[in-house]
């Protein structure tokens, strides 16, 4: 098997770097800086500061209670059962780097660990202060660390050794990736951690790529009655971009995923959910229609732009579909699509169309503009 270094040139250039850095952000000292310090972890610093923490104090994990572990437990099933498989995946995929994950909740309180390195050196012992259910891993209580900063920050990051605020912390390396929920809120974060290890800056893709099949995992186990996997024309069924759209049946959105969320520009907000018909320039039943048939679609959006969707029936107990679409439904979605498009010009949508204009206002008038 493969052996790593503990340690390596490039770990040796970065903690002088980072000393150097401590030295002027955090003790205020005239010092020329050999690299630029990351804004966000000048940020953390400085709440740390703010907060009247001092590098050199003391840090202790306290004993969690068997009902600390219980209520995390219960209060988090849904994240625990769309993480489980993922940390068993990235513990194979960590396994030779004494590297482990870490699953927190929004607060940064550990509710579930991945695989722990063995043994019973210091580095192992360090290892499980950290990595046990329900221990306060924020920035409040342990300054600055990947969890604290990814929370944040709502994006991933990566932290070496005395990049971390407390000189009791200074020991670890660790990558962090945010967790957003069905609704789009930050429901917490995914941690990996190493103790006195190498660095390794690309365990933040590894992180963040996890997180998103977690993710993904939470908007597939929302009840559904549709689900649209969504792309950009050109783009792979099953690339890892694609976006996810949980429906009702009524063609409401319970869920998404973020890129679904960024490829429509449609945050969600718990009790406002959009309509699909808000969102494509289509009738929403063209999409069950499409998912009974196993047809991909060409989804048209009311910008203007188009994405490619594959839409899914439930695999267990297949939800009641809307209606079908009617003929003069499918053609009015048409026409107000024309009108948008030509920007509420009549004559301009009436040509693209190849109709009268006394036409377009009729069949919009008929169905109410």
């Amino acid at each position: 098997m493969l052996t790593t270094p503990a340690h390596s040139p490039r770990d040796g250039n970065r903690l002088q770097a980072i000393a150097q850095a401590r030295r002027q952000c955090i003790h205020g000292e005239d010092v020329a800086l050999a690299t630029p310090v990351e804004p966000w972890l000048l940020r953390s610093w400085r709440r740390c500061l703010a907060a009247g923490h001092r590098p050199q104090q003391r840090l202790s994990f306290e004993p969690v209670s068997r009902t600390a572990e219980r209520d995390a437990g219960e209060r988090h099933q849904a994240l625990l059962g769309a993480a489980r498989p993922v940390l068993e995946r990235l513990s194979r995929a960590i396994a030779d780097t004494r590297y482990f994950a870490l699953l927190t909740d929004a607060d940064g309180l550990v509710i579930e660990v991945g695989a722990l390195p063995g043994g019973s050196d210091d580095a192992a012992r360090r290892a499980r202060d950290i990595a046990r259910v329900g221990v306060d891993l924020s920035e409040r209580a342990i300054g600055t660390s990947a969890i604290g900063a990814a929370l944040a920050e709502q994006a991933p990051v990566w932290l070496h050794r005395a990049e971390h605020f407390f000189d009791d912390t200074g020991i670890y390396s660790c990558a962090g990736a945010p967790l957003f929920g069905p609704q789009g809120e930050c429901i917490g974060m995914l941690d990996l951690t190493g103790v006195h290890a190498a660095e390794r800056p690309e365990l933040r893709h590894l992180a963040a790529g996890s997180a998103r099949s977690i993710e993904n995992a939470l908007v597939r186990a929302q009840p559904h009655a549709l689900l649209l996997r969504l792309n950009w024309p050109g783009c792979a069924s099953g690339d890892e971009s694609e976006g996810l759209l949980a429906l009702d049946t009524d063609a409401r959105v319970l869920a998404a995923n973020a890129a679904a969320r960024q490829m429509l520009n449609a945050p969600l907000r718990a009790g406002a959910a959009p309509s699909a018909d808000t969102l494509f320039a289509l009738p929403p039943g063209l999409l069950w229609d499409a998912a009974r048939h196993g047809r991909t679609l060409e989804i048209p959006l009311w910008s203007g732009l188009r994405l490619q969707a594959w839409p899914e029936l439930p695999t267990r107990g297949a939800a009641p579909a809307p209606d079908r679409p009617r003929l003069r439904d499918v053609e009015t979605a048409l026409i107000r699509k024309a009108v948008e498009d030509a920007r509420g010009n009549v004559a301009e949508a009436a040509r693209a169309l190849g109709i009268s204009r006394a036409t377009v206002y009729r069949k919009l008038a008929a169905r109410g503009r």
